[in-house]
């Protein structure tokens, strides 16, 4: 995927409203969990899924 503005937006768009909206809140720690939160979101939404072949036994841990 190519990272551009418009998927940055879209992927600020997706983010948990929780989290843009603790962004402005007062206290430090709960702007500090929100900023977490946002950037996970971002970087999961860019990245997208991680491709898999279903044919692939799973190992037991």
């Amino acid at each position: 995927m190519v990272i551009t503005p418009a998927a940055i937006s879209a992927a600020l768009d997706t983010a948990p409203a929780w989290a843009k909206i603790a962004l402005t809140v007062p206290q430090e720690r709960l702007r500090e969990d929100a900023r977490a939160e946002v950037a996970q979101h971002v970087y999961e939404a860019l990245r997208g899924p991680v491709a898999s072949d279903p044919g692939q036994l799973a190992l037991p841990l």
